[in-house]
């Protein structure tokens, strides 16, 4: 499933991606999180080259 959700809508949901200090730094400097299942085949080669895997975390999630 691709999806798109804003850092807003983790913090607020509490989906315990990551720490709520990490969350925080990635928003306050911008920079994106790809949450995904990096045990799956061939989805970190996918993140590499760019495909879309996993949901994104950032600024403008749809969430």
């Amino acid at each position: 499933m691709n999806r798109n959700i804003s850092y807003i809508d983790v913090l607020t949901k509490n989906l315990r991606v990551m720490d709520l200090t990490a969350i925080t730094l990635c928003r306050e400097n911008l920079l994106p999180i790809v949450v995904m299942n990096m045990n799956a085949e061939g989805n970190l080669g996918r993140l590499l080259e760019g495909k879309p895997v996993g949901t994104l975390v950032d600024q403008g999630g749809e969430g």
